[in-house]
């Protein structure tokens, strides 16, 4: 058997045992170990290549960045601005049709800017944003499906755990891809909240009858709004300007943004020795799982350039004629697929650092391979089977009537505009990669 049709052979098993329900780190240590084993016919090797995939894959000063953005992502939610950015976004958006759906959207592009977890956006917002919509006629499909939508805002605009993901896998700039993230991250808000627009004015079967917004007229004032947007504005504005600017690398940004997120929630009285406790157990449940994930991708990208299948499949995609369209119709079609069944980190790790040589051979510019690879791979959290934003929406739901089917329904309409906003940015490549050069 050739190594090309070792490695096939163990892609095709990897993607088998996560189905199955093996722990995806497991599943790619024992079989790149394995496949390096039967490649090289040497078992010393695969044993020094697992020591050195645990080493070299966290030994770098850019995997602090995870922790530290994790950290500050879970201070901000501690500290409750998620309903401080919606509760002012309503009140400013309250004449507007649909303004309250636009308001979710609006306040998840702005927590996104201070968190970067999709899934802390999706449960912040479920029982922030759900009741209020529900009060004013939306119908309960379009409000959880707005808020899981609009959920994945917080892995596009910067800063965003799978960004830093894609930069260490394809060892690119994480800073260049956050604020790469920046311009679609806006177009996606935008395309969101015009759809939201067209669904209640256009769509009323679908959306509900939506009933006035005249008790908002006083929940605020522009004083009280300042006073609750201030905080985010300040973390927002030193974080990303401190990344455009250069002053701050990816990793500083983090530690400017926990440190900044910690000052906040005390400041606010949101924390006690308890809560601290949680917030960094959280992180740290969370940082250790994404962190041993890398040492196995670490691995896993060894025993595929050692089986040369990346190299082959770039061959027979450019040999079969369908040149550059062909090879983006074909990676986000598969990586769309894996979506419904696999988690967002499972699928980068699997499918990146196969795609990666493929598609630098098609000349594709990586920072604009890390966004539209963004989109896609988030496109799966709304998405049945799995579909991890509808799932955490449904659990932090507290109206059970509302049920996992009308979730789903609901995010059919933000499928569609994702789907559209994607193919926009692996066209138009400076949608990408306009602030970066």
């Amino acid at each position: 058997m050739s190594e090309i049709q070792v490695g096939l052979m163990l892609i095709v098993a990897l993607v088998a045992l996560v189905l199955l329900g093996l722990e995806v780190a497991t599943a790619l240590f024992a079989l790149s170990f394995a496949g390096i084993w039967l490649m090289r016919g040497d078992f010393e090797l695969a044993s020094r290549m697992l020591g050195l995939s645990a080493y070299s894959g966290v030994q770098d000063i850019v995997f602090s960045s995870i922790p530290l953005f994790v950290l500050m992502g879970m201070f901000v939610a501690y500290a409750g601005l998620g309903k401080d950015i919606f509760d002012v976004a309503a009140w400013v958006l309250r004449k507007v049709a649909g303004g309250l759906g636009i308001a979710v959207v609006a306040a998840n592009a702005v927590f996104a800017a201070v968190t970067g977890i999709s899934i802390a956006s999706a449960a912040v917002f479920t029982r922030v944003a759900v009741p209020e919509l529900l009060k004013h006629g939306y119908s309960p499909q379009l409000a959880v499906g707005t808020v899981a939508g609009s959920s994945i805002l917080g892995m596009l605009i910067p800063p965003s755990v799978l960004f830093i993901l894609f930069g260490i896998l394809a060892e690119e700039s994480i800073g260049k891809l956050f604020i790469a993230g920046i311009i679609p991250g806006l177009l996606m808000t935008a395309a969101f909240s015009l759809g939201i627009v067209l669904m209640v004015t256009r769509f009323k079967g679908f959306a509900g009858v939506i009933a006035p917004t005249a008790d908002l007229e006083h929940s605020e004032t522009w004083g009280s709004a300042s006073r609750k947007i201030a905080p985010v504005g300040v973390l927002v504005v030193l974080m990303l300007g401190g990344l455009y600017s250069g002053v701050f690398t990816a990793t500083e940004a983090g530690a400017v943004g926990a440190l900044g997120a910690l000052l906040i929630a005390f400041v606010k009285r949101r924390l006690d020795a308890r809560t601290v406790w949680q917030v960094l157990r959280e992180t740290g449940l969370i940082s250790v799982s994404i962190l041993i994930l890398l040492c196995a991708a670490n691995l896993y990208s060894r025993m595929l350039a050692f089986s040369g299948v990346p190299e082959a499949i770039s061959t027979t995609l450019q040999g079969a004629g369908g040149g550059l369209i062909g090879f983006w119709f074909l990676y986000i079609l598969v990586v769309v697929a894996l979506g419904c069944v696999l988690d967002s980190t499972s699928i980068m790790l699997i499918v990146v650092p196969i795609c990666i040589p493929i598609a630098k051979a098609f000349g594709i510019d990586m920072i604009q391979f890390g966004v539209v690879t963004v989109i896609a791979v988030e496109i799966g959290l709304l998405t049945p089977p799995l579909g991890m934003s509808a799932f955490t929406v449904q659990s932090s739901l507290e109206d059970r009537s509302i049920g996992l089917d009308q979730i789903f329904r609901g995010c059919l309409p933000f499928v569609a505009i994702m789907g559209a906003v994607l193919l926009l940015c692996a066209a138009i490549p400076s949608l990408s990669l306009m602030l970066v050069r």
